[in-house]
């Protein structure tokens, strides 16, 4: 209920900022936007901003089963799948959250990630790479650090934070848009529409504006990657979370996960120069020295 109260007000914000900003802008250049067209242009990005995210968000479970081939764990038929499915319950319980789908996908890099629509209807799973190359020390801390995603909300503020950026990105695009065919449109032109100068402006101004919001995201996420690790700390112990991630270190560039899991994963790709803001993983050097740091 809280989340939908939070979605709601999101919603409410968002539309009331976007609405002030399109009446000063059009006061500040001139531009003659009439309630219809401000309520029409506000309820479009409105839509495409927050839908897309959540849609992905309510199928993200349903995706990543099938674009990563994960084996849902129902009947534990192993004393590995018997180990992952109880420390999986133990971490969630403790947790405070309900009882995640576990799985197991085929890689052999050493990853894992957690996705679902909300913290009682998640799923956690690990690469076959990671049982392979870790102890089960570090495989119960790399699991910790997925609950703790879940438990944080993270999927679903992350979706939030998405909606929102996409919202914007559209409004100000076209806002800006306008301007610039405000600009080079000429006195006869004033009742005749919009011009070139509002599709160009437009769709360059959206593919700045969609790096900056990418930049954004992706700082979220390296962030929530330190919470992540200390609720792995937590739940498994500081000493085997530092253990996980050094053992990442030790093996190959783990590479990212595709779309939007790749911000819950354990570990992702690389990156040097610009690309670093655009990394959904801070470098696990720093991830270590802020777990063995912390008091």
């Amino acid at each position: 209920m809280m989340r939908i109260i939070l979605l709601a007000m999101t919603n409410f914000a968002v539309m009331a900022v976007l609405f002030v900003s399109m009446s000063i802008i059009g006061k500040l250049f001139g531009i003659n936007m009439s309630a219809g067209s401000m309520g029409g242009i506000l309820t479009m990005a409105v839509i495409f901003g927050f839908g897309g995210s959540f849609v992905s968000l309510l199928m993200s479970k349903w995706m990543a089963k099938r674009s990563m081939g994960v084996q849902i764990i129902e009947n534990p038929q192993t004393a590995q799948e018997r180990w992952l499915v109880e420390t999986v319950r133990r971490q969630a319980e403790k947790s405070g959250i309900g009882m995640p789908e576990v799985g197991i996908f085929h890689s052999p890099d050493p990853n894992a990630f957690a996705t679902g629509a909300s913290r009682n209807n998640a799923l956690v799973a690990v690469s076959q790479g990671l049982l392979d190359h870790m102890t089960a020390d570090e495989v119960e801390a790399v699991l910790g650090h997925e609950i703790g995603h879940v438990a944080n909300g993270d999927m679903v503020t992350q979706t939030l934070l998405q909606g929102v950026l996409n919202t914007f990105v559209i409004i100000f695009a076209r806002l800006i848009g306008m301007v610039v065919d405000n600009f080079f449109r000429s006195s006869n032109d004033e009742n005749s529409g919009v011009g070139w100068g509002y599709y160009i402006g437009s769709m360059v101004a959206e593919i700045f504006l969609s790096f900056a919001a990418t930049a954004i995201v992706m700082w979220f996420s390296r962030y929530r990657e330190f919470k992540a690790d200390i609720a792995g700390a937590d739940l498994a112990g500081r000493q085997k979370m530092i253990n996980a991630l050094k053992r990442l270190q030790q093996g190959h560039a783990t590479q990212d996960l595709p779309g939007e899991m790749a911000a819950f994963g354990i570990a992702g790709g690389l990156g040097t120069g610009l690309r670093k803001i655009f990394m959904t993983h801070p470098p696990l050097e720093d991830r270590i020295a802020a777990l063995e740091n912390a008091r």
